[in-house]
């Protein structure tokens, strides 16, 4: 009897394993939206340079518009997209719960309230129309530009614009200045004779964290071939970092977006890409721009007061930082 129950034991051992060997086989890649953000195409070198074949992890990117990536993620076909941590909360707030698991970069100049000819300052935005796309990060940059120059939005008149639009609406008079991120901003000061850059992310670093939010139910299931992808996102950042490499990583990046790399430079300097040393103090809990968890209160706090939502999120289960400092 004892021989028995041993053969059987073994047995279904052995096609337990045999079942785990075809799962494994017909596993489905982590699929990762991502879209035209510096900190995100940067994924592209990892890409280009099999370097998540080197890690043994397999993954799928997608790439979208920025919003229509955030629908994706929200009706479940993806894993994991690339978001600004305020933008996570919002995403999650309609149902679509999301943990940031990797800091890619913050803003440093690429968002920017770009002004027509004539204006020189955030004061003499008084009375004036700005074109934002209400309720979405350029309007809580606006906010933060009229706070620091003794303003409120009720002393400017907003108009509602989508942000890829914004170059054309200032070139064509309708507003006095715009709020946009690159490539939108861009365009718009090269669009419009004489306008001008009179605030931007660089002026409050931290306002704007660019983040890879992963749905619990995948980080849950996956957490090993997740911190693959850090480590790859991690050697990422070296080739783009490294002197050696750099051109070559930027020539990378600005293929997949369409623009000359002596251009596509600019919109990376304005762009900080963290290294693993830079981005772990940000993981930490504590109030203000210096801190993810900080960063995210004020946008909760912002998305509230905008009717974005209804509810304060919990902006705690919205962070994980163990699979950073694991490495």
């Amino acid at each position: 009897m004892a021989i028995r129950k041993k053969f059987i034991a073994g047995a279904v051992s052995v096609v337990c394993a045999g079942l785990m060997s075809v799962a494994s086989a017909v596993a489905e890649p982590l699929k990762i939206g991502y879209s035209d953000w510096p900190g995100w195409v940067a994924w592209e070198i990892a890409l280009e340079k099999g370097m998540f074949e080197e890690e043994g992890v397999d993954v799928q990117f997608e790439w979208f518009d920025y919003v229509a990536s955030m629908d994706a993620f929200a009706a479940g076909q993806l894993d994991a997209v690339s978001m600004t941590n305020g933008d996570a909360l919002v995403t999650g707030s309609t149902g679509a719960k999301n943990v940031a698991i990797l800091i890619n970069d913050y803003s440093n100049g690429n968002d920017m309230v770009v002004a027509a000819a004539g204006i020189s300052t955030v004061e003499e935005l008084k009375g004036k129309k700005i074109g934002v796309e209400v309720g979405f990060v350029g309007h809580l940059l606006l906010l933060n530009a009229l706070e620091k120059a003794g303003m409120t939005e009720a002393d400017v008149e907003l108009v509602n614009v989508p942000t890829n639009e914004t170059p054309q609406v200032l070139a064509s008079g309708q507003v006095d200045a715009i709020v946009a991120w690159q490539p939108s901003s861009g365009q718009a000061l090269n669009l419009v004779p004489g306008s001008k850059r009179i605030y931007s992310s660089a002026d409050e670093p931290g306002l704007i964290y660019d983040v890879l939010a992963v749905s619990p139910q995948s980080l849950a299931a996956n957490r090993a071939d997740w911190l693959k992808v850090l480590k790859v996102w991690y050697m990422a950042v070296d080739y783009l970092k490294d002197p050696e490499t750099r051109d070559e990583a930027i020539s990378i990046m600005a293929a997949r977006v369409g623009i000359p790399p002596s251009e596509y430079k600019g919109f990376i300097d304005g762009t900080k890409i963290l290294t693993l040393e830079e981005a772990l103090p940000f993981m930490k809990k504590s109030a203000g721009f210096k801190s993810l968890y900080g960063s995210g209160e004020i946008a909760d706090a912002f998305n509230l007061a905008n009717d974005v939502y209804g509810e304060k999120q919990p902006v705690d289960e919205y962070i994980d930082p163990s699979l950073m400092e694991a490495l």
